[in-house]
């Protein structure tokens, strides 16, 4: 079986869409690379993309694809909702088929220390974490962009690659391997920010909610709304629909609405449909009752 690992790397870049197509071009180069899906929100001001291919080509797609933001963005003139710390926001590395989370901790250190030659400092996150206090993205990216000019300077927060002074251009990247997660945003019908980070306090595991989803809550400017922006890093313990229902508990309180939800990137096909399971209360259901799959499978 083919040898294939997935990257989700994070651009701090989503409104040049012109400048995003010339670093999504450095990965359509790279052939054996398929790329899967990538977006870019205004708002955020972010892009994200989703590509798989043999550990080599993820590994040249992901260093060439980062040194083209490098070259392109530059982090003193950045502004977006959601939290960053450098042009290459994340690089995170998961394994797909016939690759073990040790390749992918290989893989990550190999793209880390890339980056680091350039000067832009690295840390390492999730399974390849260097310290037990490096393992959650959320709290090494505290601070973000403009606060990492003098937390770089702790000892405690020394970079794993590159040097011990924060990027003015290109900020900071964190590289991490890690199983899939699924990105899943709810938006609601207020413009007050603050009760979108509310709810998604009540909703994450450091505020008692679900033990597998970390969320924040997020300004829509364009759509005059706020969003719950969530990551399921364990779909199958912490489902989609009960995130959803979660939040739609708690939005309750404030007499706001779920007026839509998204997914960003890829997502496995189980965590919708254990969704259509729960909400259509399916009994006995299985996977091999889907048709395409059924069909897939007998190629």
């Amino acid at each position: 079986m083919k040898k294939l690992m997935e990257c989700v790397p994070n651009f701090s870049e989503g409104r040049d869409l012109a400048l995003v197509e010339q670093i999504i071009d450095e990965v359509r180069k790279i052939e054996g690379i398929t790329i899967l899906d990538y977006s870019s929100d205004k708002d955020h001001n972010r892009t994200v993309l989703t590509m798989i291919g043999s550990p080599e080509q993820i590994t040249k797609a992901a260093i060439d694809s980062a040194k083209k933001a490098a070259e392109l963005i530059d982090m003193t003139k950045h502004e977006g909702a959601h939290p960053r710390m450098g042009a290459t926001d994340v690089i995170p590395f998961t394994p797909v088929s016939n690759v073990t989370i040790d390749e992918c901790i290989q893989v990550a250190k190999e793209v880390g220390a890339a980056l680091g030659s350039w000067g832009i400092p690295v840390y390492l996150y999730e399974d390849a974490a260097s310290k037990p206090e490096r393992t959650n993205l959320a709290q090494v990216r505290k601070g973000q962009y403009e606060g990492f000019f003098e937390k770089i300077s702790d000892e405690a927060w020394k970079p794993d690659f590159g040097p011990q002074e924060m990027n003015a251009k290109s900020g900071c990247t964190a590289v991490g391997a890690r199983v899939p997660l699924v990105a899943f945003n709810i938006n609601l019908d207020t413009p007050d920010v603050e009760i979108a980070d509310k709810i998604a306090k009540k909703v994450r595991h450091i505020g008692g909610g679900l033990r597998f989803v970390k969320g924040i809550g997020l300004k829509l400017e364009e759509r005059n709304q706020t969003q719950v922006s969530m990551n399921l890093v364990n779909f199958e313990k912490s489902s989609v629909y009960q995130a959803f229902e979660m939040v739609r508990i708690e939005a309750k309180r404030y007499g706001v609405n779920i007026v839509g939800s998204e997914v960003i990137g890829t997502i496995p096909m189980k965590s919708l449909l254990d969704a259509a399971e729960y909400y259509l209360q399916i009994e006995n259901f299985n996977l091999d009752q889907i048709l395409e799959k059924r069909l897939l499978d007998e190629k």
